[in-house]
């Protein structure tokens, strides 16, 4: 019921920027906390950010704390991820999460030389 569609990663040199949105439909966007996840080839899925509502309260992770933002605009019902200072470690497929267990489909963001 619930579907979230994100936009496009790619490849971004290290100390690059990437931003990645999530756009939301089949729900009311702006009653549901959403959140960031990755997955690393080898790794388990870790969640990145989340971001409360009315985007009040915000999560990072250690790992991106001070080089990603979390960010929503409920008008148009998209969340975004804006990812700095990209390190080869934030390599991974990024997901977004909504309610009821909804997932996007997962972008790929390969942060190399």
């Amino acid at each position: 019921q619930v579907q979230l569609v994100e936009s496009v990663g790619g490849l971004v040199q290290p100390g690059g920027s990437l931003r990645l949105s999530c756009a939301a439909s089949g729900c009311t966007f702006s009653s549901y906390s959403m959140s960031w996840f990755r997955q690393a080839p080898g790794k388990e899925r870790e969640l990145v950010a989340s971001i409360s509502t009315a985007g009040s309260t915000i999560y990072l992770t250690a790992a991106v704390k001070g080089r990603f933002a979390i960010s929503r605009d409920n008008a148009k019902n998209t969340m975004y991820l804006q990812m700095s200072s990209l390190k080869p470690e934030d390599t991974a497929v990024y997901y977004c999460r909504g309610p009821s267990d909804a997932w996007g489909q997962g972008t790929l963001v390969t942060v190399s030389s």
